[in-house]
């Protein structure tokens, strides 16, 4: 597989290493604006900067990633996506690749960890819905560099109770101004020191309390998912995929379940 990798920050690097020691995956371009590395070769997502590439992997930024699946699109590209911050965009997107051949594959968090994770959430969520004596709540930790807060993969496991869990519709993030609401499900952050990333489902009820968490290592799990799923994403029909379908190729199970 020739892979273009389009961002050349923490994760576009962490992929370049990983693709460098695998015999199977050849980087053709590494694409970014203002890295200032030896290493890249095009400031911008372009017709010819991934003509060579099977496959892209995008960790851009939020304000390029769009323009980039235009390109995508013109292009009919097979991509996956890891930058956050447009997914507000995404019946846009699906316009755009519509009519075209182009594969896109979009997540947060390409931890297949984390992946796992969020299917527990969304199952722990299911099975507490009747019983309301239990209440949930989630929290994040990361490294004191990281921009967003909350996380977007706090945000997807958000997605994944309110899916299953009818008392909590709607997202609270931060710190509550006095007693939360019975509906609202929280979301703390915090950031300190160089935590690669800490996710934690809290359920909590009068006599116990249950906690489903995920800790990553360090960002190889995030960048080995992205390349996996590249992998699984070229033997794939046209049209946008979630980091959920290729999950579930992998466990067989039901991506809506």
């Amino acid at each position: 597989m020739k892979i273009a990798i389009a961002g050349y920050g923490k994760m576009g690097k962490m992929v370049h290493l990983l693709a460098k020691g695998m015999d199977n995956v050849e980087v053709t371009n590494i694409i970014d604006p203002a890295a200032g590395d030896a290493e890249v070769t095009d400031e911008r997502v372009t017709a010819d900067s991934i003509r060579d590439a099977d496959a892209v992997i995008d960790f851009s930024s939020s304000q390029a990633v769009m323009e980039n699946i235009r390109v995508y699109a013109r292009c009919s590209a097979t991509a996956v996506i890891g930058t956050t911050g447009w997914l507000d965009h995404l019946d846009e997107v699906k316009k755009l690749i519509g009519g075209t051949d182009a594969r896109i594959l979009y997540s947060g968090n390409f931890s297949l960890g984390v992946t796992l994770f969020l299917m527990l959430v969304q199952e722990a969520s299911r099975l507490i819905s009747n019983i309301p004596s239990y209440d949930v709540a989630i929290s994040e930790i990361h490294h004191s560099e990281k921009a967003d807060s909350p996380s977007g993969t706090a945000l997807m496991a958000a997605e994944k109770v309110l899916s299953r869990l009818e008392r909590k519709n709607e997202i609270l993030t931060g710190n509550s101004e006095g007693k939360i609401r019975d509906n609202q499900l929280q979301i703390t952050s915090m950031r300190v020191g160089h935590v690669p990333g800490v996710h934690a489902l809290t359920i909590d009820g009068p006599a116990d309390t249950i906690t489903i968490q995920h800790s990553a290592r360090n960002r190889e799990g995030f960048a080995s998912g992205a390349l996996q799923a590249a992998l699984w994403l070229m033997k794939q029909d046209k049209g946008l995929y979630s980091m959920d379908d290729f999950a579930t190729s992998l466990t067989g199970g039901n991506a809506d379940a």
